[in-house]
């Protein structure tokens, strides 16, 4: 399954880890958008930050 990672927060003033999991994860701006496939480690970096990012499924839903 894949999910779509949107920046909505910014992390100025955050945590130098948060910041760093937002640049290993592709978002550099509020408002961009990655795609990733779930993985225990993609879960683990979305709970770090997830204060700072909106989390959905990407278009097509589940892959089967």
């Amino acid at each position: 399954m894949k999910v779509r990672v949107t920046l909505v927060h910014s992390p100025i003033g955050g945590q130098e880890v948060h910041r760093a999991t937002l640049r290993s994860l592709g978002l550099r701006r509020i408002g961009s958008s990655r795609v990733h496939e779930a993985s225990p480690t993609l879960d683990g970096m979305l709970r770090r930050v997830r204060h700072l990012v909106r989390v959905e499924p990407a278009e097509g839903g589940q892959e089967g």
